[in-house]
């Protein structure tokens, strides 16, 4: 835990008690991790394909997809939860990290990933996994990714939130995201 300040209306400070997540990363499929959400790198209308989406669908079963197309499409950036069908989450939280055009930038991983853990707060979920958002079909730099992600869940202040993993596919995602964390 730490300690901050934080200053009241009339400029008196007053000390806030912190926790701190624990941030890991792991390699493999992020559909078998026993954590309450995982997410989802989804495009704006919440289809669900190839990559992350086809993994989570393959294991969990189709309602999750319906699910989520039923609540799309949404703002690029912006997330949704859905169940997770037969998967050991409890839920999916379905990050549009890019559009119809299947690209994203560094602003849209940065938001993405910001909405995905209010989402996992709004949850109260204790722990949630995040995919490489927008490496895959979005084409975005894996490295970049990797800061943004870790910058991004170190500035979150956690509710309820206690452990965020970044699972990842592949030597190089894990050896990026493992970097982006010793920083």
């Amino acid at each position: 835990m730490s300690m901050h300040l934080r200053y009241t209306a009339c400029g008196r400070p007053v000390p806030v008690v912190c926790r701190a997540m624990e941030l890991e990363v792991v390699e493999g499929n992020i559909a078998q991790l026993e954590v309450d959400a995982i997410a989802n790198a989804a495009n704006d209308h919440l289809w669900m394909g190839a990559g992350v989406a086809g993994a989570i669908k393959g294991a969990g079963g189709d309602e999750i997809e319906r699910e989520a197309v039923a609540k799309g499409p949404i703002e690029i950036g912006d997330a949704v939860a859905t169940g997770a069908g037969s998967l050991p989450a409890k839920h999916v939280i379905h990050g549009a990290v890019m559009g119809q055009d299947l690209r994203t930038d560094a602003d849209l991983v940065r938001n993405t990933t910001r909405r995905t853990l209010e989402v996992a707060e709004e949850l109260d979920a204790r722990s949630l996994a995040l995919p490489a958002f927008g490496t895959g079909v979005g084409g975005f730099p894996l490295e970049e990714c990797a800061a943004i992600m870790v910058d991004v869940a170190r500035a979150h202040e956690p509710g309820s939130l206690e452990r965020v993993v970044f699972a990842v596919y592949g030597d190089e995602a894990e050896a990026a995201f493992r970097a982006a964390l010793a920083e």
